[in-house]
């Protein structure tokens, strides 16, 4: 299966299993294993290293903590479309991770705001000192 220009990842990688959908269908829903439940084990893909280690720092209910990813489709009735977009989804997460995280570059608060922030305190200080009660002596 192409991900990208680059990666691909073997069929022999990825594992699906055929399930009853959930929801209303009528009889058929009972019957037939129309949904796909898709797993991919990210440690021992054949992805490159990198790769492996975003795919595991995504924060995403869809990965275990063993590193295997579950994908379920039940979207359609046939089980051939549920397939399809159980790898079409796959794809869209591995083309998540191979784009490198910009690096942050440290920021200082410039002078300007420092005194305008420490100004609106000052307003808001005399504006509450005002509000007090007024000393008789």
């Amino acid at each position: 299966m192409k991900v990208f220009r680059t990666v691909s990842i073997p069929e022999a990688e990825i594992d699906y299993h055929a399930i009853r959908s959930q929801g209303p269908g009528g009889q058929n829903v009972n019957k037939v294993s129309s949904a796909i439940q898709l797993f991919f084990n990210i440690p021992q893909s054949s992805l490159r290293e990198e790769i492996k280690e975003r795919l595991l720092k995504l924060k995403n209910n869809r990965i275990t903590a063993e590193g295997v990813i579950v994908i379920k489709a039940q979207s359609y009735r046939s089980q051939e479309k549920n397939k399809e977009e159980a790898r079409h989804r796959l794809a869209e997460l591995v083309r998540s991770a191979l784009k490198a995280p910009k690096k942050r570059r440290a920021t200082k608060q410039s002078r300007a705001s420092t005194q305008k922030r420490l100004d609106s305190k000052k307003r808001r200080s005399e504006n509450k000192n005002l509000r007090r009660r007024v000393n008789p002596d």
